[in-house]
């Protein structure tokens, strides 16, 4: 972040605090927030401080004395215009347009447009995606992988040294199952055009026989052995699968703009798990059931995590606790973020559990979500029902199409095919992203591509409608430059948008202290509106020299904020819809 800015949430903040600490000198104020939260209405101010209220029981007093104390004790910020007592004790806070408008003026001349440097280069690490080998992608990895990949922008925005890890799903007893199948009735045309669909039906059609065939079942259980042991041709062969499998995810990692810094699979981690089961003994932290090794937590009301099964196996719990392990010795993270579906809460609550009582210190977070469905199917990856994800993404570039094609038929083809995958794909990361990470989404292609309302093509043309009026505005004034001439607010709806720009840092910063991208997304669409009433109310072109140069400018810094953010939820925007 550029040194000379200072956001005005973090300065009205401070000032807060400092007043309320000189005005009660004796009392620990530390434990209270004493900063400021945006105002819900006009009315009562750009900023509200509500501490006088949760200051009262501990100074026994009046929460609006306690206000009122603090409004003779202050002494008012440059960018404030006044302040005033509400209610039973809220401080409202007018800010100056000087003040709004110096701070558009900061943000047009910073590349981060004001986001500070909070991450100052700490490690995250953020495991998210994580398909399993030999199974194609389906729309149930759509939400860990558009949703981790967010915070993985978000986190780097904010000066984070972010880690994307890729933990595959590249071990267990599926590869038994595939390995046998593999040999016995595998297609080596069908692996060559379409090798993800090839293993996947081999391993449906051997996981089927093995349902009603003991002896397919054992022979897997052999092949199984065979892998874990080292055997190398049973190696060769699951390396095989594990490398066609990256390259068709690759493809649609490409797609969606999705990279990651490690494709660490729980094969990675193998030789680890032995020594994790040791260090639980040595802490006494599990113990023997029925032939199985189980940490008990029925205290903690965890119920029971099995670290060793009864025939020698390990199972997740015991890869996850090695896996951090092994991060935190190698990176040193201050935070380490798993993106899973809600199913494995109680999973992910039983191992961070356990590292806490190794002596793990490593902030563990698990950003759990509810499922997305189309409304008319659900699929089972076991039985071979499935919405592949890259039929999904092709399905949204050719409704995206036709979109394009209605609202620009004169754009050139391979432009329209262009703009249609950004929209496309857009379309489908804006549904999940705009949603609460822990709410069951119903995707419909109707809201995804609509126009209007909140939905990406929307903010897309937001954006694009932006580029329009700037390049109207360099042909009609070709010898002027709005960089000579200052921002000035003098209309409410020029006024109300320039608050929302200066919010920006803001809505970045709670997304990532929530693990929230929505909070993103309310807020671009927000910003949006709050453009649209501009554009609409407050002339542009028509204006005098000077308000026209300057509503240009609020203009150049509208498209600022909302390409980056769209950035920030991996969308992309075209310059013309």
């Amino acid at each position: 972040m550029n040194n000379k800015i200072t956001l005005i949430e973090k300065q009205l903040s401070d000032w807060c605090s400092e007043t309320f600490t000189a005005c009660f000198p004796e009392t620990d104020l530390s434990s209270i927030h004493l900063g400021v939260i945006e105002s819900k209405k006009e009315q009562f101010g750009d900023y509200q401080c509500e501490a006088a209220m949760k200051l009262a029981k501990a100074l026994q007093n009046n929460p609006r004395a306690i206000g009122q104390a603090f409004i003779d004790k202050a002494v008012l910020p440059d960018v404030v215009e006044k302040i005033e007592i509400a209610g039973p004790g809220f401080i409202n806070i007018f800010l100056k347009n000087e003040g709004l408008s110096a701070q558009l003026d900061a943000m047009l001349g910073d590349d981060t447009l004001g986001l500070p440097n909070i991450g100052n280069g700490q490690t995250v690490i953020i495991d998210y995606s994580s398909p399993n080998v030999a199974k194609p992608m389906h729309i149930g990895h759509i939400r860990s992988t558009v949703i981790g990949n967010s915070l993985d922008r978000l986190y780097r925005a904010l000066g984070y040294n972010v880690i994307a890890d890729n933990h595959l799903g590249d071990w267990g007893t599926q590869f038994g199952l595939i390995i046998l199948g593999y040999r016995e009735f595998a297609d080596q045309e069908a692996l060559k055009t379409a090798p993800v669909e090839e293993l996947e039906r081999i391993y449906v059609e051997s996981y089927n026989r093995s349902k009603d065939d003991d002896t397919w079942r054992d022979r897997a259980k052999a092949e199984l052995v065979k892998l874990q042991q080292g055997d190398a041709e049973n190696r060769a062969l699951w390396e095989k699968f594990i490398e066609l499998t990256l390259s068709e995810f690759n493809k649609i990692y490409k797609r969606l703009d999705v990279s990651f810094d490690l494709y660490r699979g729980e094969s990675y981690y193998n030789d680890d798990l032995a020594s994790v089961i040791d260090r639980l003994q040595a802490e006494k932290l599990c113990e023997e059931s029925e032939g199985a090794l189980i940490c008990n937590l029925e205290d903690d009301n965890l119920n029971v995590a099995i670290v060793r099964k009864s025939d020698g196996g390990y199972n997740y719990t015991t890869t996850d606790i090695a896996t951090v392990a092994s991060r935190t010795e190698e990176f040193q993270p201050s935070e380490i973020i798993y993106v899973t579906d809600e199913r494995q809460q109680l999973h992910f609550k039983q191992f961070f559990h356990i590292c806490k009582k190794l002596g793990i210190d490593t902030k563990l977070t698990h950003v759990w979500f509810g499922l997305m469905r189309l409304p008319e199917a659900t699929f089972s990856t076991r039985e071979g029902n499935v919405i592949k994800l890259e039929a999904l993404l092709d399905e949204a570039e050719k409704r995206a199409l036709e979109v394009v094609k209605a609202s620009s038929p004169d754009m050139d083809e391979a432009q329209q095919r262009e703009v249609a995958r950004a929209i496309g794909i857009g379309a489908i990361k804006y549904t999940d992203l705009s949603q609460n990470p822990q709410s069951l989404v119903t995707f419909t292609w109707e809201k995804a591509l609509a126009m209007d309302g909140n939905s990406a093509p929307y903010l897309q043309y937001a954006y694009a409608r932006i580029a329009s009026v700037r390049d109207k505005y360099a042909a009609q004034f070709p010898d002027t430059n709005p960089e000579d001439f200052p921002i000035i607010l003098t209309e409410e709806q020029e006024r109300r948008l320039a608050l929302k720009l200066t919010r920006f840092a803001s809505a970045v910063e709670a997304a990532v202290r929530l693990h929230r991208p929505s909070i993103m997304a309310d807020y671009l669409y927000d910003l949006s509106q709050a453009y649209s009433s501009f554009y609409q109310n407050v002339p542009f072109l028509k204006a005098d020299e000077g308000p026209r140069e300057s509503r240009i400018r609020i203009c150049a810094l509208a498209a600022a904020v909302l390409k980056n953010g769209l950035s920030l939820l991996g969308i992309e925007t075209p310059e013309r819809i």
